[in-house]
């Protein structure tokens, strides 16, 4: 669906290829979901909000972890959004994307 509106798309298999991606891309915006094999979400999400190149790099948790302690810890690590996969339509994480591009720009 994102490719079809117009982005590039990089995908990882797991949470430490997740954060090599992020290094050799620079990836406008990631979208990270929490449950991964090697390193858990959270954790990836700290790492990147901890290096320079990825510091500012805007993060949609997408996960169907949807406890009001998962979101609060997402956001307060650095995430710019936190979407609940059961409850998310394509078309809105299409918008979700572009919101929060639109909100990094500079």
């Amino acid at each position: 669906m994102l490719v079809r509106h117009g982005f590039s798309v990089v995908t990882a298999a797991d949470g430490e290829q997740a954060l090599e991606m992020a290094r050799a891309h620079r990836p406008d915006l990631i979208l990270l979901d929490l449950i991964l094999p090697r390193r858990h979400g959270f954790e990836v999400l700290r790492i990147l909000r901890d290096e320079p190149a990825t510091a500012r790099t805007p993060v949609i948790v997408l996960s169907n972890l949807g406890q009001e302690r998962d979101v609060e810890q997402a956001m307060a690590s650095g995430a710019t959004a936190y979407c609940i996969k059961a409850n998310l339509s394509l078309q809105a994480l299409v918008e979700q994307v572009r919101n929060s591009l639109a909100a990094a720009a500079p």
